[in-house]
């Protein structure tokens, strides 16, 4: 049914198919424009924010002076936090990581060869049982033929 479809535009013939294929990526064409012309204007909007604030700030010495304070405090909390060394800490994290992933596959490989043990062990403990009981059949024929040799 869709690929009987058709549209004739312009002296051009759109089959329903090409429509169907073609919406999709068109779709994804404009998101991707708006999503860039909108990240674009938000760079735009911070930047005269900013420029805004700096040439108060150049007008006014309390301004300036608050805003220095501001950015002293910040600098501060920066530097109590140990920002510069999350990346130490996260690398060294990642690296627990991957060692914890690799000792976890070692021990799903050794809980598949414990599990394939266990069935063996099961199994063997049956044919024990049954060995057993025959053995103690054996002495029970073998005492009963001493007692009495000639089987009276």
């Amino acid at each position: 049914m869709l690929e009987d479809a058709q549209i004739k535009l312009g002296g051009f013939t759109f089959k329903g198919w090409y429509i169907a294929a073609a919406l999709p990526i068109l779709s994804a064409i404009s998101g991707t424009i708006y999503f860039a012309y909108d990240t674009v204007n938000r760079f735009y909007d911070t930047e005269e924010n900013v420029q805004v604030i700096l040439d108060k700030s150049d007008s006014f010495d309390t301004t300036a002076n608050s805003l220095n304070s501001r950015i002293q405090t910040l600098e501060q909390a920066i530097q109590d936090n140990d920002v510069r060394g999350l990346a130490q800490k996260l690398s060294a994290i990642s690296t627990n990581m991957q060692t914890i992933l690799e000792q976890q596959k070692t021990l799903l490989d050794l809980r598949s060869k414990i599990d394939k043990s266990t069935t063996i062990t099961d199994g063997l403990g049956d044919k024990l049982d049954t060995y057993e009981q025959e053995i103690e059949d054996l002495w029970k024929a073998y005492d009963e033929l001493y007692e009495n040799p000639l089987g009276n």
